[in-house]
């Protein structure tokens, strides 16, 4: 590893085993039952999200990678010199090495992943690529208060970098207040650099969530496996089935995991009915035109100051500010 890069902790790598099963048990309990999408992301959920990157359905990061690779040049000018990036989410941080090669004179690269081992693999990859860069892996949920380390330098700015489309992960409501603690995080002169699905044909956002080799299936039906492992419940995944579908009137995917069957499934002590094609909500996929993400970047006290597209305008990088600094 780079001697630039920081030490790295597993302390907030998964939530302990009886906090998990609080959060199961108390999810399965509403109506409709509801999980929280993070519970994706084990080590095997990660692996599998990267191999859902590269179905042919999943247009998402193909329009975002030609999208960086025609305008990371002008993005690293509109951030300016100087920048410290706090990568949300940083994952296998594809996107950020072609963000990196432009930075002029970066103070210090900030990957924040909740899974251990994606964001050791990232950091020796971009140890080795920029081996100048200082890295310092923060390994914790971004949705939680973070306290970010100390900087080798002044910054000019710090810029949070959210990448991929995962701000749509959220209803309105919490990305919102996800976008305000990033205002906070990115202090008076900093920024927001965020990847932003845009509103398409129906079907093409659909094929999207239900490729035809299988793999977003695996990757929902995971989070039956983590529960077994993590907490001891007997989901039987051969009984349960992934299902997305497009919202036309929310503007969003709805996943959900649908039993297939009358059964029951063990959760600690308790035992939870499920009804023949019973369904658990387990992640929103929104979509945005540019007019519904300056009306959220607004709620959260934000102003769009620049916008980049690819060519075929599917996907989209918005650079946010403080709604007071463009006011002035």
């Amino acid at each position: 590893m780079n001697a630039q890069v920081s030490g790295l902790s597993d302390d907030d790598r998964r939530p302990p085993s009886n906090e998990l099963l609080e959060i199961a048990q108390r999810g399965l309990a509403l109506k409709p039952k509801r999980l929280p999408s993070w519970l994706f992301y084990d080590e095997r959920g990660s692996a599998l999200f990267d191999e859902i990157c590269e179905q042919p359905e999943y247009y998402l990061t193909r329009s975002e990678i030609v999208l960086m690779d025609e305008h990371a040049g002008n993005i690293a000018d509109t951030l300016g010199s100087d920048v410290r990036l706090v990568e949300y989410g940083s994952g296998n941080a594809r996107k950020t090495s072609m963000l990196l090669q432009h930075l002029h004179e970066p103070v210090a690269y900030v990957p924040v992943e909740i899974s251990a081992e994606p964001l050791r693999e990232s950091v020796e990859r971009l140890g080795a690529e920029f081996p100048s860069l200082p890295v310092q892996p923060l390994c914790a949920d971004f949705t939680k208060p973070l306290r970010l380390p100390i900087p080798p330098r002044a910054p000019r700015r710090t810029v949070v970098y959210f990448p991929g489309s995962t701000i749509g992960n959220f209803d309105n409501r919490d990305a919102a207040v996800l976008l305000r603690k990033m205002r906070n995080e990115m202090g008076d002169a900093g920024g927001i650099l965020i990847g932003v699905d845009l509103k398409k044909d129906h079907a093409v956002i659909e094929a999207a969530y239900n490729d035809r080799a299988g793999v977003t299936s695996r990757f929902t039906l995971n989070m039956l496996t983590r529960l077994n492992r993590d907490i001891g419940s007997n989901f039987d995944l051969t009984a349960f089935r992934h299902r997305a579908h497009y919202n036309p009137m929310a503007g969003r995917i709805e996943t959900h995991i649908v039993s297939a069957k009358s059964q029951q499934v063990k959760i600690g002590r308790a035992n939870v009915a499920f009804r023949e094609d019973e369904a658990i909500q387990v992640e929103y996929s929104c979509k945005y035109s540019l007019a519904d993400f300056e009306a959220l970047a607004a709620k959260a006290g934000l102003a769009v100051l620049r916008v980049w597209t690819d060519a075929q305008q599917m996907f989209s990088v918005q650079y946010l500010v403080r709604a007071s600094t463009v006011a002035r």
